[in-house]
């Protein structure tokens, strides 16, 4: 059941807000058994024999939990107990993610011809995987409490972070259960409303529009056509910002979620195209999962504690393994270990004596870092995109012609006086793309596709220059953590007005009207 549905919208929410309200007021095991069953529910919805797996999971992890809680082992037995509950949640997840693709590369490396098996994969089981090892990570170090069987459960299936995170801490959430409680539920109502609102608009208007042409290039890479320059530039922004406002319109429809019923969730994206470097880029992208590899993974493999070397070395291995969380797909790989080998360079660089000096740090060259980090993330994202090596590199071709460079800058003139100077019919403008050729010539998108250049204009302009949804809900406290970000504008909006409610309501009525073209959230495939 996808937030951006009307199913969602119209009925389990409603539903579910409305039993909260009522349940509120009487003894709190009430309210938070609703949420949970709801929640249940939710999982249940898109396939409910994973629900029993979820269910089976919970109980198993119950059961580890409940023994690291109590302090009746000793540090070794505690030790070997969180061993065997880290390695159970592994194995659930390695079966249904990464049996096929275990399979394949045994068949190809040693011929062996085995066959590969079919395994649907459950929603959400790297984020859910994730989460309950966090637990009983925090439960063998005495830090879960407010542990029973029925806060077990709201944590682990608390319907807004569910399927695509943020991953949260037991820590985080039990402490605001009895507070939540008490908060007043009409404001919560609204402010949570508004930023869920936000997120939609960012989902259905501008997110799935970014696809269209993102989907086109890369359909015509995986067919076997070809793509100008100006075409795959094309492309690879389109998916850039596509990714972008998709995984930051989840995350605000999580925190929008959250906070209806009283919770703040942990800030876990906060402009990360803003970001000045690598390092400063995952301190912004999915903060909540380069929180869990950084604590769970990289200090444990000694962290930068041994000599630099080393410290390289885990941070390649750890951003490898992070890839490879987010498919099982050697392109997930290449992704994660290209990033672990900037995270190495950044950290390198920033050792050199100019970089301490006053002007490394003035606007000018951090508009240029800015700039050039953005490029680099640009590039990345090609291989996490494309669904194999081979349709990565013949992207990266198409992007730098060099044996055709003079063809590639000419496309791009094309591009730029198609799009900005020449004044096409209007009526382009609102083109179905279900009316696009079957093949598309290699410039379609730059030429013919309008006006896909003024649409990545101002996505560029939004990204850069406006306040995040966190800066602008800052004075009502939406996330936890947002305190820890610099330069932060604390509450653009300082109380919800009519204005306020008139633009929101705008933004509401245009999203419900393009939702007959309702889209997963990218990193539902996680």
């Amino acid at each position: 059941m996808l937030f951006n549905s009307y199913m969602f919208l119209f009925i389990f929410l409603p539903i579910v807000l409305f039993g909260y309200a009522l349940l509120k007021t009487k003894k709190p095991i009430y309210p938070i058994a609703w949420i949970a069953l709801a929640s249940l529910f939710y999982y249940g919805w898109w396939k409910p024999e994973f629900l029993l797996l979820l269910l089976g999971s919970i109980t198993i992890n119950l059961i580890f939990g409940k023994a690291l809680i109590d302090g009746r082992l000793s540090h070794s037995t505690s030790k070997r107990v969180l061993t065997l509950g880290i390695i159970f949640n592994l194995c659930v997840l390695a079966y249904f993610k990464y049996a096929g693709f275990l399979v394949t590369n045994m068949n190809a490396l040693f011929n062996t011809g085995l066959a590969i098996p079919t395994i649907l994969l459950p929603i959400g089981i790297s984020f859910i995987t994730f989460q309950k090892i966090a637990f009983l990570i925090d439960a063998h170090r005495g830090l879960a409490r407010h542990f029973s069987v029925l806060n077990y459960i709201f944590f682990v299936t608390f319907f807004p972070q569910l399927i695509a995170g943020p991953i949260v801490h037991h820590s985080e959430i039990m402490p605001q259960l009895e507070a939540a409680l008490r908060r007043n539920f009409r404001a919560d109502l609204a402010v949570g409303l508004s930023i869920f609102i936000v997120g939609l608009f960012k989902k259905v208007m501008i997110a799935d529009s970014l696809a269209v042409y993102a989907d086109a290039g890369y359909a015509m890479i995986k067919s076997g056509h070809p793509l100008n320059m100006a075409s795959a530039w094309i492309t690879a922004l389109s998916y850039t910002l596509q990714l972008y406002f998709d995984f930051s319109a989840y995350s605000d429809m999580a925190v929008g979620l959250g906070r209806m019923f009283g919770f703040q969730l942990p800030l876990n994206f906060y402009s990360p195209y803003k970001a000045s470097s690598i390092i400063d880029f995952w301190r912004r992208w999915h903060i909540t999962l380069s929180r869990f590899l950084r604590d769970y993974l990289y200090i444990p493999l000694g962290g930068n504690r041994h000599h630099f070397f080393r410290r390289y070395f885990n941070l390649a291995a750890v951003m490898f393994l992070g890839g490879l969380w987010h498919g099982a797909n050697w392109t997930f790989a290449i992704w994660g270990l290209t990033h672990g080998v900037l995270l190495g360079i950044n950290h390198a660089w920033r050792q050199l004596p100019f970089t301490k000096h006053r002007f490394y740090h003035s606007i000018l060259i951090r508009s240029i870092t800015i700039l050039f980090t953005f490029f680099i993330i640009t590039l990345t994202w090609i291989p996490f995109r494309a669904e194999t090596i081979h349709d990565a590199r013949t992207m990266f071709q198409y992007l730098f012609p060099i044996h055709n460079i003079n063809a590639g800058f000419e496309s791009i003139i094309n591009f730029w006086h198609a799009q900005f100077i020449q004044q096409a019919p209007f009526i382009n403008w609102f083109k179905p793309y279900e009316l696009w050729p079957a093949v598309l010539p290699p410039d379609y998108l730059a030429t013919v596709a309008t006006p896909v250049g003024i649409i990545l204009l101002v996505n560029l302009l939004i990204v850069f220059l406006l306040p995040n949804t966190s800066q602008l809900f800052g004075y009502f406290k939406p996330v936890l953590g947002i305190e820890t970000q610099p330069h932060i504008l604390r509450g653009a909006l300082r109380r919800l007005d009519l204005k306020t409610a008139f633009a929101l309501g705008l933004m509401l009525a245009l999203s419900i009207l393009r939702l007959s073209h309702v889209s997963p959230f990218l990193y539902f495939q996680f």
